[in-house]
């Protein structure tokens, strides 16, 4: 037999990319790599999280050269991948296949960040020498795997610790995962078609005509609503920008924002609307158009980072400092007591969110325009 089942490129029932691209086979084949050890990583919620978690595969493959690695997330968050060479499998977390596959297998190590009892059950199961992050024990009960995820456990579990934070996300998981933090960038690539996609929809709407393009993320999630900016607030900052000499606005947002986008447009006919029901990648391909990216605390944020946009990024109920900044991120926090609470509902009048004014926002945008 000619096929090296131990390839790491091969995915076990289907041609590798390069038998589909080239025709190549495995005899005498130069991308063939018989992986030196395995790592399993379990990380499913949420999109953003997930997508900010890729910032360890570098350093993955920097102490552990050779490795193969498979991540476990949900099924929303599985097209995060595409592209990604740092990661050779990508298994679907509620495919009945994913647990016995994970069951069935051996790995050197297991890396599962979350405190997450429904997949901790799968972590505990993992057949792996070294474990990282988290498992469930035989009561249900999380237990972290050593002293920097009982730290981030801890975090999670009393606000005021949350609150003290000073630590970026990065830096605590690598910390968790006993890693060397550099600073590794968050991990997303746009394909050939991607890019095409992005470059088809500059043209149809004669991007090129505008010196600098500002991308405003209007939404968060539902879950977490009080992250985002108020609509009084969005039409003040666009209304401060009709002036299109200096730069033209592109609205992005999913389908939650549809009303919301909708008006902005309807109120501002000079802006661009890129849609909210595009796919996760085709809404990452159209991120990429602009230049200045304002947004919650979202997975927008986490995108337009990885894309290594200019950001402003407005705070209230949660972590600033948690955000790597990458020297790229300008950070808003407005002065209340209160903040990083991470509740779902606020009494106060006006809230965190309300204290961001329009015109500090304007400021810091036409400071990034300038640079």
């Amino acid at each position: 037999m000619i096929l090296k089942t131990d390839c790491i490129h091969f995915p076990g029932d289907r041609p590798c990319r390069f038998n589909k691209e080239t025709g190549q086979e495995c005899t005498d084949c130069p991308y063939y790599i018989s992986p030196s050890g395995r790592i399993l990583i379990i990380k499913l919620d949420a999109v953003g999280d997930v997508l900010r978690s890729t910032s360890i595969l570098p350093a993955l493959h920097r102490k552990y050269p050779g490795y193969e690695i498979t991540w476990v997330t949900r099924q929303n968050a599985a097209d995060l991948f595409r592209n990604n060479p740092l990661v050779h499998h990508v298994a679907v977390f509620e495919k009945p296949e994913t647990l016995m596959k994970v069951m069935n297998e051996k790995y050197d190590i297991l890396i599962h960040p979350d405190s997450n009892p429904a997949s901790g059950s799968m972590a505990s199961l993992v057949n792996a020498k070294k474990k990282f992050g988290f498992i469930t024990d035989s009561q249900g009960n999380v237990s972290p795997m050593n002293e920097a995820a009982s730290g981030w456990l801890e975090m999670g579990a009393f606000d005021k610790r949350k609150k003290e934070n000073r630590r970026s996300y990065q830096e605590i998981l690598h910390d968790i995962c006993e890693l060397e933090y550099k600073r590794d960038e968050i991990q997303l690539f746009l394909s050939k078609n991607e890019k095409e996609f992005r470059d088809a929809f500059k043209q149809k709407h004669n991007i090129s005509r505008f010196k600098k393009i500002i991308g405003l993320n209007t939404g968060a999630s539902a879950r977490w609503r009080l992250k985002q900016w108020h609509q009084h607030h969005l039409e003040t900052l666009i209304s401060s920008f009709k002036d299109q000499s200096e730069a033209g606005i592109l609205l992005y947002g999913g389908p939650e924002e549809k009303e919301r986008n909708k008006s902005l447009k309807e109120k501002f006919p000079f802006v661009i609307d890129t849609g909210t029901e595009n796919s996760l990648r085709h809404f990452f391909s159209l991120l990429d158009i602009s230049d200045i990216i304002l947004t919650g605390d979202t997975l927008g944020l986490h995108a337009a980072t990885a894309l290594k946009k200019e950001v402003i990024c407005l705070f209230g109920p949660t972590s600033s400092a948690e955000i790597e900044d990458y020297g790229r991120i300008t950070k808003v926090v407005p002065d209340m007591e209160c903040l990083v609470c991470y509740k779902p509902e606020c009494d106060f009048k006006p809230n965190c969110m309300d204290l961001i004014s329009p015109a500090t926002v304007e400021s810091l945008i036409r400071k990034k325009l300038k640079s």
